[in-house]
């Protein structure tokens, strides 16, 4: 060793993730990367790539889009956003017309490619990426409730337009204040319920305006149908809220949160269901 090599520290290679479930292209991404002085870690699906992200730091991900088996390239995107939120995110796909996907993850990935595409190419895109890293300001995925907070008067706004399209429904004639009643404490409760999630399994919480609502749809005229009716519309429409705002969500808390709104939606029906039948019962003892 020469005075002038002696106490120097080894350079850091760039650490890359590749994830593609066809071994040839894992194998020529990963040769042509190594080559190129990066260090290289490949998964054949989004467990592996998951694993892998969850105990190892990298500075790429470089990730087919279309992956056998539950999940696909936007889960390790989301997920490597989540853990490394400084990495380059690289997707690529077969597909290029894919325009909802690509819509999907434009605010997590930094870039969108369409294969096929050489090596050395990939390789020139994630040099320019790492070099503009450091003054990319990636918007942070949010939370269900959040978006849900933000877009409660048009997800109402959408269930009752979906509400009056439906025969049986709009023969109880009300106005839209009357319809809607019930509904901005339902999305108060609910967004509580995703900010102060339950054990799994635990009963929901009672809610005295779902009580409320129950006799207030029995004053009014309603069946027990046209109310669960109702309650699954309103389930649609707040799912509708989420694709349309697929591009933000915090995909590690999607299925949570998608399990809370259902369990909690269900359970204000089934509260406002109860008091409905009990006044039912009360009106046919004897006067």
């Amino acid at each position: 060793m020469t005075d002038s090599t002696r106490g120097e520290m080894p350079s850091i290679k760039t650490k890359v993730l590749v994830v593609d479930d066809d071994e040839l292209i894992r194998q020529t991404l990963s040769q042509a990367l190594e080559y190129e002085n990066f260090e290289v870690a490949t998964a054949a699906c989004v467990n592996d790539a998951l694993k892998l992200i969850s105990t190892q730091v990298f500075d790429v991900l470089l990730s087919d889009l279309q992956m056998p088996g539950p999940g696909d390239g936007l889960t390790v995107v989301s997920a490597m956003r989540h853990s490394h939120p400084a990495a380059v995110t690289i997707i690529y796909s077969g597909f290029p017309e894919m325009t909802e996907a690509a819509a999907a993850i434009l605010l997590q990935a930094d870039e969108i490619l369409a294969t096929p595409l050489g090596p050395m190419v990939l390789i020139e895109i994630i040099r320019q990426r790492l070099k503009r890293r450091a003054t990319t300001r990636h918007k942070p995925a949010e939370n269900v409730a959040t978006i849900l907070e933000q877009c409660t008067q048009s997800t109402i706004d959408d269930w009752l337009l979906r509400v009056e399209l439906e025969p049986q429904i709009i023969t109880v004639q009300l106005d839209a204040r009357e319809r809607c009643a019930h509904l901005p404490q339902l999305f108060r409760d609910l967004i509580h319920r995703l900010r102060n999630p339950l054990p799994l399994g635990t009963r929901a919480l009672v809610s005295i305006s779902a009580s409320f609502h129950g006799l207030s749809r029995r004053e009014q005229g309603y069946s027990a149908a046209m109310m669960v009716e109702e309650s699954r519309m309103l389930q649609v429409s707040i799912f509708q809220t989420l694709q349309n705002n697929l591009f933000r969500v915090d995909f590690g808390l999607l299925l949570v949160g998608v399990m809370a709104i259902a369990d909690e939606v269900d359970s204000q029906l089934a509260q406002a269901m109860a008091s409905y039948i009990s006044e039912s019962n009360v009106d046919l003892l004897p006067a």
